[in-house]
């Protein structure tokens, strides 16, 4: 199963809440993946069609158990997708209104008769843990996230406006930020960063996949900073090579034009060294010394090293000028 799968089952199994709660996350499944249909004579239905039978199992404990209907299943077989079967769950006859007017979709009128609100159903969401429930909700009815492993990526995507606005401002209420965009003209928010879509697992009580996401978090950042350590090196070593190639340039220079027995006992010492030892580091050449330097030693003699040598520079470009001859 993937970083989402695992993540959508682990919500799943969650038990039931309140009954507020169980109405928040039962409006937002039923914005992302319910249908109302119109049966003629004033009657109504709704219907739930998912994928996942666990969470259609979870819908059917919300309906049955905390608000006394009697949803009916059946499961329909898509040939032109593999054979895959979504479970689709229906509410009708008298159980419809009662449904409807418990998610706030449906209002009695002056006369008592229910009839079906003109505006987006807005569910009562005033405590922490129905905000919460609601989130959850829409997260398993439209929402994914991406394996920590590959990126950090948690969306939401659906064609209920209202719901995605809702769930942008309950998401912004927990600090959470959410960005929007449209993708093939359906909309959808989602959440950038580890720590933004670690914050919202355990927003929605996905405890579980927080720890595993948390887990490849911590193996990516020990692997990131070994990698900009080694690569820290690779880059001193490059560093140093050239270092001492420059140095031994500077050598060869004096001794084609000079010779090394011009210089001090010292330089001339340092010189054999780089010569003979052209990748070593300044510690090694120091240590290669009779007597023994350190690294600042080494350093110094080099650095009088090519001295000498950008004064054999400029001797020899000095003499390859040429003189004005006189009239």
């Amino acid at each position: 199963m993937s970083f989402s799968s695992d993540a959508k089952a682990e919500l799943i199994r969650l038990p039931l809440e309140r009954d507020c709660c169980v109405l928040a996350e039962l409006s937002a499944l039923t914005q992302t993946t319910g249908s109302l249909g119109f049966q003629g004579g004033g009657r109504f239905s709704v219907s739930w069609q998912v994928e996942n039978a666990a969470l259609a199992r979870r819908i059917f404990r919300m309906l049955k158990e905390r608000l006394g209907l009697s949803p009916s299943l059946h499961f329909v077989q898509h040939a032109r997708l593999g054979g895959r079967r979504t479970c689709v769950l229906t509410v009708e006859g008298d159980d419809a209104p009662k449904l409807l007017t418990a998610l706030r979709m449906m209002e009695p009128d002056e006369h008592g008769a229910p009839v079906l609100k003109r505006t987006l159903p807005r569910p009562q969401i005033t405590r922490q843990c129905c905000r919460r429930a609601y989130l959850r909700g829409a997260f398993l009815g439209a929402g994914s996230v991406t394996n920590p492993d590959r990126g950090y990526h948690l969306e939401i995507a659906a064609r209920d406006e209202g719901l995605l606005e809702l769930a942008e401002k309950l998401l912004a209420q927990h600090d959470l930020p959410a960005r929007h965009h449209l993708r093939r003209g359906v909309p959808v928010i989602y959440l950038k960063g580890g720590q933004e879509i670690a914050d919202a697992l355990a927003l929605m009580g996905a405890s579980g996949a927080l720890m595993k996401l948390e887990n490849i978090r911590i193996t990516r950042q020990m692997r990131g900073a070994a990698n900009r350590a080694s690569n820290c090196d690779e880059h001193n070593t490059e560093r140093q090579l050239s270092a001492a190639q420059q140095q031994v340039e500077a050598v060869k220079l004096i001794a084609i034009h000079r010779g090394l027995f011009t210089l001090p006992p010292a330089l001339r010492q340092m010189a054999e060294l780089r010569l003979s030892h052209p990748d070593a580091s300044l510690e090694e050449l120091g240590a290669l010394a009779e007597p023994p330097i350190g690294k600042s030693g080494v350093n110094g003699r080099m650095r009088r090293l090519n001295a000498a040598a950008q004064e054999v520079a400029r001797e020899l470009t000095e003499a390859q000028r040429p003189t004005n001859a006189n009239p």
